[in-house]
């Protein structure tokens, strides 16, 4: 495998699985309550991130580098102080990585090098997908503080098993994603 197709499939890993994946446990251990709750006023809730993370995928993926159109609002992802469940707030989250794996599936490595305008910023395709992938990994740190401390000994990723870190989130669950993507392609 070259260094193109493996940046493009790990980059289709971790946002297609792997931190959807915790996000949605994250989801599966809060009160209904926590999903729009800040910790104060400048503060982020997990609603605020979810819906940010779409906007963003979507604008930088979907869009900029599938050529959907774009009607994002950024501003309001951060505005809004209450909205959709989990559930919804999830299953959009959902859809738009769904759409963003379909447009990084038919990535190539001399698409990756197109040149694209994306929040007024000049990048390759290459930076849209490295951007969206460390962004993602970002706010999903957040959301698994935000649930840790929302609902403390809920959620554990690791299992320290003589000084390795052997996933806990995984449980299958990664070779049954495989398996319905490959279905579907």
């Amino acid at each position: 495998m070259d260094l193109a197709a493996a940046f493009i499939e790990r980059s289709r890993h971790y946002l297609a699985f792997e931190y959807p994946t915790k996000i949605r446990r994250c989801l599966d251990v809060l009160p209904a309550d926590a999903i729009w709750r800040r910790t104060d006023e400048r503060s982020n809730s997990i609603g605020n991130l979810l819906l940010h993370l779409s906007g963003n995928v979507r604008q930088w993926i979907v869009s900029s580098v599938g050529g959907a159109a774009d009607a994002r609002h950024r501003s309001a992802e951060f505005e809004a102080r209450e909205g959709a469940g989990a559930d919804d707030l999830y299953d959009t989250l959902r859809t738009t990585l769904d759409e963003a794996d379909t447009v990084i599936a038919s990535l190539t490595p001399s698409r990756l090098l197109e040149r694209r305008t994306i929040q007024g910023r000049e990048v390759s395709v290459f930076d849209a997908v490295y951007h969206v992938v460390e962004h993602f990994a970002l706010h999903t740190g957040q959301i698994v503080l935000l649930t840790k401390q929302l609902a403390p000994g809920r959620i554990q990723f690791y299992e320290d098993a003589g000084g390795l870190a052997i996933p806990r989130w995984r449980e299958g669950a990664e070779s049954a994603a495989v398996e319905t993507k490959k279905a579907s392609d």
